[in-house]
């Protein structure tokens, strides 16, 4: 069993940075992939970013590209979404899921963390 706690989220203002963190407990994450994905009042969940526990491979949604930015630190198992240039349009509840690869069900997801961004 694999418990996933997400911190980091806050009230920022346009442009403002913040860092989310994404920490894994439980066993190893070695075979997985570890995605964030948020969810504004009203709207459906939406994919932003994807990391492979090696962290050799990314992805990203469109809309963050060049503003956002994943990484893992392996040894404190811990996945992160560097998100800077925040627009208002970002303010959601943001969630990390693992999967095992290559399956695309996901095996275990966080709480989620509140990221609000005042215009």
């Amino acid at each position: 069993q694999v418990h996933l706690v997400e911190s980091g989220g806050g009230l920022v203002q346009t442009g403002g940075s913040l860092r989310l963190s994404c920490v894994a407990s439980g066993r190893t994450l070695s075979s997985y992939k570890v995605d964030w994905f948020r969810q504004a009042p009203g709207e459906e969940r939406e994919f932003v970013a994807g990391i492979t526990w090696s962290g050799g491979r990314t992805n990203y949604a469109d809309s963050v590209k060049g503003r956002f930015t994943i990484s893992v630190d392996t040894a404190k198992n811990t996945v992160y979404l560097q998100m800077n240039g925040l627009k208002p349009e970002d303010t959601a509840v943001y969630s990390c899921a693992a999967k095992i690869m290559p399956n695309v069900a996901y095996d275990y997801w966080g709480q989620g963390t509140q990221v609000t961004v005042a215009s």
